[in-house]
């Protein structure tokens, strides 16, 4: 039994979903579904009940599940206390990030970079509640959230020393559409949402990302109409390849995504005023103070926010 296997596992526990998951994990999913299955094969018991449109857990797969995160946790406080041995905790800026971040990452990067040389930032993607639950007891120095706070954390998360987590916005993320390119509405500089009534609209499940659904759906019906639910969707990489074959739909793309994107297929388009955004918070425990944590939130908000140009599904919230 490996720890990355472990990991995997609890991934996909939290996706139910091998595509979610692999891309969470930044790598291929066929690498994912073999190391679950040796993982299967090493315990002696299915974890998953597999079915082309349903992954769950199974009774096993729940028994394991507290005892798989609790290695994992395990794992990362000896690596806290190996860091604090070695000295080497101060290089390291642990950092929960979202999907969209496009340049502000570079930016991000790039200011750590010239202002704290020595120190490695470790970007770590996570469900939201488990990103602040981590934010809370000391896991992570600082993590993006965007939209609505989340539920409170699970039974179990509470901060260490009865630590709260502080929010602020730093910018407003805006929304593009997705359509079909050789659709009428791709060479528009704007799109109005009225203008995309006719089309099928896929997004995530609402449990997924609740604030973009319903930022989406609401502003439809301020354009005077129910959106027509696209078919089920399963990633978004798997909704702008059925964009990309000419299927009429639509769905949405945060700017920071869009412009890192170069799919000949699929256009990118800004919505018209007063457009779709949604809020992004930095979030830090409260009362913690840092030249690092200065580093990041001057790089976030002193610079402009990146220009908008034409150029979802399982968007992160």
């Amino acid at each position: 039994m490996e720890l990355r296997q472990l990991r995997y596992f609890v991934t996909v526990a939290e996706e139910l979903h091998f595509g979610r998951a692999a891309e969470r994990l930044v790598i291929g999913q066929p690498a994912v579904s073999q190391q679950i299955r040796r993982l299967e094969r090493e315990l002696k018991t299915e974890l998953f009940d597999r079915s082309p449109r349903l992954v769950r857990l199974t009774a096993a797969g729940q028994a394991f599940l507290p005892a798989a995160r609790a290695v994992l946790a395990a794992e990362d406080a000896a690596r806290a206390v190996a860091a604090e041995l070695s000295g080497s905790g101060a290089g390291v800026f642990r950092l929960g990030t979202i999907t969209g971040l496009g340049e502000r990452l570079d930016r991000i990067l790039d200011a750590f970079e010239e202002h704290a040389p020595g120190v490695r930032v470790e970007l770590v993607g996570l469900p939201v509640r488990e990103r602040l639950a981590r934010l809370a007891d000391g896991r992570l120095d600082a993590a993006f959230v965007r939209g609505a706070a989340p539920p409170p954390p699970a039974p179990g998360t509470a901060a260490r020393d009865g630590a709260e987590v502080r929010r602020r916005v730093v910018w407003q993320d805006e929304l593009m559409a997705a359509i079909p390119a050789r659709h009428p509405l791709a060479g528009r500089p704007a799109v109005s949402l009225a203008e995309l009534a006719g089309l099928p609209l896929r997004l995530t499940e609402r449990r997924n990302h609740p604030t973009l659904v319903d930022l989406v759906l609401d502003g439809c019906r301020e354009a005077g109409f129910e959106p027509v639910p696209g078919p089920a969707c399963s990633s978004l990489q798997d909704t702008l390849a059925a964009i990309g074959s000419g299927t009429p739909m639509w769905t949405v793309v945060y700017a920071g995504n869009a412009r890192r994107m170069t799919l000949p297929r699929v256009a990118f388009v800004p919505f018209a005023a007063p457009g779709l955004r949604l809020p992004v918070e930095l979030a830090v425990r409260s009362g913690a103070s840092s030249a690092l944590l200065a580093v990041l939130h001057d790089a976030v908000t002193d610079a402009r926010p990146p220009v908008s140009r034409p150029t979802g599904c399982d968007q992160q919230s």
